[in-house]
């Protein structure tokens, strides 16, 4: 076990301890912006196809049922634009950091092969490239890349943790370079729903792929738009040709979404309202951050999409946080995407109107 472990970096979490016990002694209590876990209700018609589902003694299928793939198939293209989707271009998976962590291995990747991901980025990208011992490289611009081993590219846009979104131009151009040099693109666009100054555009869309998915996978799930990231419910689509070994290796290994999580997928990508609601909700909390962080002296980058804003005092992050945690604020900081955030931190939305307004009145008094 140690042997594996060993691969594997610290986890960086363990090092925000001293500054949550410091806002957490806050008279008022602590805010807590650092990590970005859903603190809504889940909506009530997932709720009951849940319990419609509850009494499911069988195993699951890893495949999923034909009501889910059919979700997953008219939920891609009615909401991206995807065009010919079958059952074959879809998998569900049990929550996307599953995925992306043992995507490499699962790939058959290893010592001498490649794993390239943005220069800052959601850390588990990298852990996944470590299992499988891989080898892996940050980057500005992909395109950029030395191709030579380079066997998996990941894409994340809208980004964890900058909110910044790749234009349809950009993507087009990536998507065209990597078929080009027979790489594998991996579109983690699990915020494509969550987007304010931007539209975000997903690989899918026949803009940016020439109407095929050869090539091309994108991920996505339902922990943001729909609260439910204590389900576990995420799902894969694009390149039959992938997607078909990835389901018999984790039929072997019994990698499989319990059956009421998809009915309630099924329920929850059939419903646009509650997604609209749960908008207006991060949509609101995000205006009142912004201009606190902005009257208080931040300047943010970025973030024209998903659940974070991407803010800095032009110092280092831990002096920022500490600054915060005084307040009884906690966030994280950029250091834990990479080095080049070493002077940003990412404060999430991911808190109840109350304390969001707690965090606002701290920040402007």
């Amino acid at each position: 076990m140690s042997a594996v472990s060993d691969r594997l970096p610290a986890f960086p979490w363990d090092k925000l301890e001293p500054y949550k016990k410091t806002a957490a002694a806050h008279p008022d209590g602590i805010v807590d912006l650092s990590v970005g876990t859903p603190v809504d209700p889940v909506p009530e018609p997932v709720q009951k196809a849940l319990i419609a589902a509850a009494d499911s003694p069988g195993y699951p299928t890893v495949w999923g049922t034909p009501e889910l793939r059919d979700a997953l198939t008219r939920w891609t293209e009615r909401r991206l634009g995807a065009r010919g989707v079958t059952h074959h271009h879809v998998l569900p998976v049990v929550g996307s950091k599953e995925l992306v962590a043992w995507l490499p291995t699962q790939l058959g990747l290893g010592p001498g092969d490649q794993v390239a991901f943005p220069r800052l980025a959601y850390p588990t990208y990298e852990v996944g490239a470590r299992l499988a011992r891989a080898d892996h490289v940050a980057y500005d611009d992909p395109t950029e890349l030395d191709p030579t081993n380079l066997k998996l590219l990941w894409l994340n846009s809208p980004s964890n943790p900058t909110g910044r979104v790749l234009s349809k131009e950009e993507l087009t151009q990536i998507v065209a370079w990597a078929r080009e040099h027979g790489v594998l693109v991996l579109s983690d666009e699990c915020y494509i729903e969550l987007g304010w100054e931007a539209d975000p555009v997903s690989v899918l869309h026949p803009d940016v792929n020439g109407g095929s998915y050869d090539g091309i996978v994108s991920v996505h799930s339902l922990s943001k738009r729909s609260n439910l990231a204590g389900y576990r419910a995420a799902f894969l689509a694009g390149d039959p040709a992938v997607l078909g070994p990835l389901l018999q290796i984790r039929k072997h290994g019994g990698m499989m979404t319990s059956a009421p999580t998809q009915a309630a997928v099924v329920a929850a990508l059939g419903d646009d309202e509650h997604v609209r609601v749960q908008r207006e909700r991060y949509a609101a909390r995000r205006t009142a951050l912004r201009e606190a962080l902005l009257g208080h002296g931040f300047r943010i980058e970025h973030s024209e999409a998903s659940l974070y804003l991407w803010a800095t005092r032009d110092e280092s992050c831990w002096t920022t946080v500490a600054h915060l945690a005084d307040r009884g604020i906690l966030v994280a900081p950029g250091d834990f995407y990479g080095p080049a955030g070493e002077h940003f931190v990412r404060v999430a939305l991911t808190a109840t109107d109350e304390r969001v307004q707690a965090a606002v009145t701290r920040l402007t008094s």
